[in-house]
């Protein structure tokens, strides 16, 4: 079913309700991490699939990707401003879980702070 341009239910539900979206932008809040940090948290994930993730992730301008000049290179994924807008979703839908659904035992049973952008270390 094609998404209704028009309506902003239609279009935010065609970016977050991607199958681990939520969860990499709930892990996200804390910081940046790296990607073997995110298949960590994510169990069940494949690689392929993070990585997939990601990238849409990126070309919606949710995420955004660190490449560090150094040897091996390291990558780090963080949120952007349009990442950290997505909170407050999670937060109800942790909410939601823990009255309605009395789910409890989530790894970030807290309401997550929006995450400050770290500042870009030199190179």
């Amino acid at each position: 079913m094609p998404v209704d341009a028009t309506c902003p239910v239609c279009r935010t539900a065609d970016i977050v309700c991607g199958k681990w979206t939520l969860l990499l932008v709930r892990d996200l809040a804390e910081g940046r991490s790296r990607f073997c940090e995110l298949e960590r948290s994510l169990q069940g994930i494949s690689p392929r699939t993070l990585s997939l993730r990601l990238r849409a992730l990126e070309d919606e301008g949710i995420v955004e990707r660190h490449t560090y000049p150094e040897v091996p290179p390291r990558v780090e994924y963080a949120l952007t401003e349009k990442g950290r807008a997505l909170l407050p979703i999670i937060d109800d839908m942790r909410t939601y879980g823990n009255v309605w659904l009395g789910a409890d035992d989530c790894a970030q049973a807290e309401p997550a702070e929006p995450a400050q952008p770290a500042e870009p270390v030199a190179a």
